[in-house]
């Protein structure tokens, strides 16, 4: 098997990189990764077998939720550099064959944008409809409440007060993120002005924040009590993929994105549907090339009443994992539906602390291979986030929470420390359940700067890091694994340039193998004469496994990469294989 025998568009076959900028790394020492330390790691990010760089947000924002708060969508925040820059950056990304692709965040504004700060001067400023203003509710007793009962995203009401007009405008994340309204045209086009700006200055695409919550059900009604002690509640039912959202997105692709040669890829949280998701990413509806789906992402989160509440852990079952993927791997093929294949980002604590063992050394560079085999091993287009191909962990669970820096940390931890005071009289109160949970799940643990070397701050910047390094830098970095070839960067580098070799991973038919299997997950990929077969041990026990039950020509598979054994060894007779704890094996036939 060589090279691709089907034309694919560039986007289905690309690694995309994703960098959270803030943590990468810091060119000018003042504790801030910047666009110029991105630009000074071009050739690791190519040497790595990166194709697409996907940046998270770098215009100006106060960073009230890390530069989803955006202020000025047609400039670089002076932290990370300047619109030159940016120019320089993405000069050295093309001048290496590679694209890059920004973060569009639209849902919702900063409310220190130009545009909210006008829409809430006056009612009757043209701006005004811009965002979403309703005027309060009155109780018996006289007493103001907001326009309905919706919870926002970071806790407490969906709906902040302004004295000065006497309304209340819609935040579904923090109040210092006002959601503009798309039923005004005007707002739709701005929008679309902004988008051309970045698309003829160079950019190749956007991954779209939070896109299919921009359309909200018609009167905003209250949502359905499911928390009856919570005053507010979840809303998403009347937020998330709402009556004109799919109208939007063609109109945005009509007037757009068609006109440009670029890929799209739509963040669509509250949505595991595989009908209601399906529609953002099919060609025929021509909105996105495709979407995240959370699916997996909240296989370990708890659930109160509709809300999921990701910063409690849930045990998770390999068997839900298993459902999962085969579900979105066979999902449309036949219609064009494309996957985004992911285990990590910006929102979600690191893959090997949830998924495999990060306890001791050898079984976290063993269980990070069998975890990137995952997710190479699907078809789709491939997401890496910054650290995981070098294994990273989470931080320890010895991290106060002072240490903690996301807003969805500390005003869940806020919310969590009232309630108990409250209950408690006023004695103080047990958080250490809380912590437990953050040190498996905080988004705080992939925000972390990113670990280069065994240097002061891991490299990371020489002078103050605006946030804590995890201390496990002086072994696990990118110095250290570079030059190993038994290294987790080493595995992934190779598993990349395998994939690019072997279209079948890229586009061919998935199907599981031995599903009540407690501990082994094995599937096959196939396309035309071509077949590849995954097997994956999720636990650390030795385990064997039987797969003939689908007839595969054994003798003639050949081990192409594993994380214990070298390429030809691992014969399969009759269709048995044992592993040792965390194995992954990727076979070919020959």
């Amino acid at each position: 098997m060589a090279a691709p025998r089907i034309d694919l568009p560039w986007w289905k076959t690309a690694v995309i990189y994703q960098i959270y900028p803030i943590s990468f790394f810091d060119s000018n020492g003042d504790g801030i990764g910047d666009l110029n330390g991105i630009a000074a790691k071009l050739d690791y990010l190519k040497d790595l077998g990166v194709d697409v760089l996907w940046l998270s947000p770098i215009y100006r924002s106060p960073l009230a939720d890390m530069g989803y708060d955006i202020s000025d969508y047609q400039d670089i925040d002076p932290r990370y550099g300047t619109l030159n820059d940016w120019d320089n950056l993405l000069k050295g990304v093309h001048e290496r064959g590679m694209k890059l692709i920004m973060d569009l965040v639209v849902n919702h504004s900063s409310d220190e944008h130009d545009w909210f700060l006008e829409s809430r001067s006056d009612k009757l400023n043209p701006k005004r409809d811009w965002y979403i203003w309703r005027p309060p509710r009155y109780d018996l007793s006289g007493r103001r409440l907001p326009p309905n009962n919706w919870k926002a995203v970071f806790q407490g009401s969906a709906w902040e007060y302004d004295e000065k007009t006497d309304e209340y405008y819609l935040h579904l994340y923090l109040t210092k993120q006002p959601d503009m309204n798309w039923d005004n045209v005007e707002v739709r086009e701005a929008v679309w002005k902004l988008m051309k700006f970045w698309l003829d200055r160079g950019c190749d695409g956007f991954r779209m924040d939070v896109i299919n919550i921009i359309s909200k059900t018609e009167g905003l009604p209250d949502a359905p009590v499911t928390v009856p002690d919570e005053p507010y509640q979840h809303a998403s039912i009347h937020f998330a993929n709402g009556p004109r959202v799919h109208e939007y997105l063609k109109e945005m692709n009509d007037k757009v994105l068609s006109k440009y040669d670029l890929m799209t890829v739509g963040e669509t949280p509250f949505t595991h549907d595989t009908e209601e998701l399906a529609a953002y990413g099919l060609p025929k509806n021509k909105e996105l090339n495709m979407v995240f789906q959370f699916e997996l992402m909240d296989i370990d989160s708890a659930v109160e009443g509709e809300d999921m509440v990701p910063l409690i852990n849930k045990p998770w079952k390999l068997s839900d994992l298993k459902d999962i993927v085969r579900r979105w791997q066979t999902f449309k093929r036949e219609e064009g539906f494309w996957n985004a294949v992911f285990t990590e980002n910006h929102d979600h604590a690191r893959s090997v602390s949830r998924f495999g063992d990060d306890s001791t050394d050898e079984r976290r560079a063993l269980s990070a291979k069998m975890l990137a085999l995952l997710q190479v091993g699907q078809g789709g287009t491939q997401f890496i986030y910054q650290g995981q191909e070098l294994g990273l962990k989470n931080f320890p669970r010895t991290w106060g929470i002072d240490e903690y820096k996301d807003v969805a940390s500390q005003n869940y931890w806020n919310k969590i420390l009232a309630n108990r005071t409250k209950e408690s009289g006023g004695a103080e109160v047990d958080m250490s359940d809380v912590l437990d949970d953050f040190a498996k799940k905080a988004r705080d643990h992939a925000r972390v700067p990113m670990q280069w070397s065994d240097s002061p701050n891991a490299g990371f910047t020489t002078g103050t890091p605006w946030m804590r390094v995890n201390e496990d830098y002086a072994t696990w970095n990118a110095a250290n694994q570079v030059n190993d070839e038994l290294s987790v960067r080493a595995f992934w580098r190779r598993l990349l340039k395998i994939r690019k070799e072997h279209i079948v991973l890229i586009a061919g038919d998935f199907q599981e193998l031995a599903h009540d299997h407690e501990g082994i997950f094995a599937f096959v990929r196939r396309l035309d004469d071509d077949l590849a077969l995954v097997v994956l041990n999720f636990g650390n026990d030795d385990a064997v496994v039987r797969l003939d039950s689908l007839p595969l020509p054994w003798s003639s598979l050949q081990l192409e990469i594993g994380n214990y054994l070298n390429k030809g060894d691992g014969t399969i007779t009759d269709g048995a294989i044992e592993l040792k704890g965390f194995e992954g094996r990727l076979y070919f036939s020959r």
